[in-house]
């Protein structure tokens, strides 16, 4: 199975963002604007950068720092909420910079405890305009093993498709050989899924390889089809689909 087509914009790429975005740090919303620029750092996905005037003022502490950037001056800030610091978190760019970030902020994404677009929280990088993620469900005959042990077999998946990446096959946890399979406290998040709500290891005799399969119990709207079911990381494990052993990946992602 091959993967959609890799996304379209270059780095340095970046356009306005028509979706209000705010974040939250120690449960003070210190940025809310209307106003932020997607913009390319690399090819994977935007960063958002935000007018100076749409942060709060009071939660930046100028660190009395001049950075020479890839789009120009900026200066370093750290955010500060009562006694929660974040030193040398934000970027604030100078009137000169390139126009996409002229007078803009960039805030480390790490830096606050939740970002928003709209209503809804958005989990690990802002997600990107030319990404699709499609869950689909399907017929095909999907068989999961490693080391010629099945660890999952359906022929009721639901395939998720997602821009520049590899199919993902989620099966029912049913159908799952709960006999190798061992509960794990991993978590991980994904901005277009959401955050997982379970990890399983594999025990094959002696040997564990850890953390192979995910769960999202609450994905995000969008990809509702996989609730509950069970994908696998096609890059550590074979994957037969209908009787065919899929290539497996090189890209790693949940």
């Amino acid at each position: 199975m091959t993967g959609y087509p890799s996304p379209l914009p270059a780095a340095g790429h970046h356009e306005p963002v028509p979706r209000r975005i705010r974040g939250v740090l120690a449960g003070r919303t210190v940025l809310d604007t209307l106003a932020a620029r997607y913009v390319w750092e690399s090819v994977k996905y935007p960063q958002y950068y935000v007018p100076l005037t749409d942060v709060a003022a009071d939660v930046l502490v100028d660190e009395r720092h001049e950075q020479k950037l890839r789009f120009g001056r900026a200066h370093r800030h750290g955010l500060a909420v009562g006694d929660v610091t974040r030193p040398g978190a934000v970027r604030v760019y100078a009137a000169d910079a390139d126009d996409a970030v002229a007078g803009r902020v960039r805030i480390d994404w790490d830096a606050l405890d939740a970002w928003f677009e709209e209503d809804e929280q958005v989990f690990v990088h802002p997600r990107s305009p030319y990404v699709r993620v499609d869950a689909l469900r399907s017929s095909r005959r999907v068989r999961v093993e490693l080391d010629g042990v099945v660890l999952a077999e359906s022929n009721a998946p639901v395939m998720v498709f997602e821009t520049g990446l590899p199919p993902r096959c989620y099966l029912d946890r049913t159908r799952l050989n709960t006999d190798v399979l061992v509960p794990s406290t991993t978590t991980t998040a994904c901005p277009y899924k959401g955050v997982t709500s379970a990890y399983w290891s594999v025990r094959i005799g002696d040997t564990t390889r850890e953390d192979l399969a995910w769960s999202y119990d609450f994905p995000t709207r969008q990809l509702q089809p996989i609730a509950g079911l069970v994908a696998f990381y096609d890059e550590k494990v074979d994957v037969i689909v209908d009787g065919k052993l899929q290539p497996r990946p090189s890209t790693h992602f949940s």
